[in-house]
């Protein structure tokens, strides 16, 4: 019985222990600048490229102080980061500057980052954040200029 108790713990502590180091793998993946390639287009009368013109929205992650920031492709916005394994939450509110916008793309975009609630990192150059397991919102990875 005391060989099947100190086994069960260890399992437990081994099983724990890789569950803490796949969670700090899954949020450094999502660490850094990305940028908009897609959003979900329900009933749009635009396309990307007539909804994003000029600057495509980015967002920036910064896991280590919890926060994020980006730009609508308008506004510059940011907030705290709240994430929980491959969950992630933008429903709080946060701060944002309040230039005039042309166009439909500011609204779309900060309409469906509210319904994000989830998020995937393929290949450390695709993140998709998700509503339910539904990629509602692409971005590539830029890379840093010098």
């Amino acid at each position: 019985l005391l060989i099947v108790l100190v086994s069960s713990g260890m399992i437990s502590s081994c099983k724990s222990s890789r569950d803490k180091k796949q969670k700090i793998k899954t949020e450094k993946s999502l660490h850094g600048s990305w940028e908009l390639n897609y959003i979900t287009a329900e009933e749009d009368l635009f396309s990307f490229e007539e909804l994003y013109p000029g600057q495509k929205p980015t967002i920036v992650f910064n896991v280590q102080e919890n926060q994020f920031s980006g730009n609508t492709s308008c506004n510059n916005f940011n907030g705290e980061l709240k994430l929980n394994g491959n969950k992630i939450d933008f429903t709080d509110p946060f701060g944002m500057t309040r230039m005039l916008c042309d166009g439909q793309g500011e609204a779309k975009f900060l309409e469906v980052l509210k319904k994000v609630n989830g998020y995937s990192v393929s290949e450390g150059n695709t993140l998709a954040l998700l509503s339910g397991d539904i990629a509602i919102m692409r971005f590539k990875r830029k890379v840093k200029e010098d």
